[in-house]
């Protein structure tokens, strides 16, 4: 991973709620991000118990822009209702490592395959199809801190 860094961050209130973008956000270790719904156990997903994947998820910008280039599909960042926008990363490998985001550092826990949320909050048919295998990654908070546009991401076990 080189030049990895977060490009955009996004938390949502509630269910259903519209994601806000933030500028600096601060990640919860064993919550999620704080203003956000599953740190506050208001997701979608958070019954019976949102669990270390629930607590924050990213997405890469290449795999939105891919999904555009390869089917002709506009995804905005904000449709896909993930948390952390990067650039220059490769989520997929990040899956049981532990990584530092800003401040924070969390431990890959599982892909975050597209639902059928993703595609009715995007508005376009086919876009859960394309995003298939890159919709992102589900990750849990081992320790909080200051999460930034523009911080590194950096891997720590290999």
């Amino acid at each position: 991973m080189h030049q990895a860094v977060i490009a955009r961050i996004f938390v949502a209130s509630g269910k259903g709620e519209r994601v806000q973008e933030r500028e600096r956000v601060n990640a919860l270790a064993g919550a999620g991000l704080e203003g956000d719904r599953y740190a506050e156990g208001k997701g979608s997903f958070s019954k019976p118990s949102p669990g270390p994947d629930r607590h924050v998820t990213l997405i890469e910008s290449e795999a939105l822009e891919a999904v555009q280039r390869d089917y002709g599909i506009e995804v905005s960042a904000q449709a896909t209702r993930r948390n952390l926008v990067t650039r220059g990363a490769y989520l997929n490998h990040l899956v049981g490592r532990v990584f530092r985001v800003g401040e924070a550092r969390l431990r890959g826990v599982e892909l975050c395959e597209p639902c059928a949320l993703l595609e009715k909050e995007a508005g376009v048919a086919g876009a859960r199809g394309a995003l298939l295998h890159r919709g992102g990654l589900r990750a849990e908070i081992l320790d909080g801190g200051g999460i930034a546009v523009g911080d590194p991401i950096e891997e720590i076990t290999p």
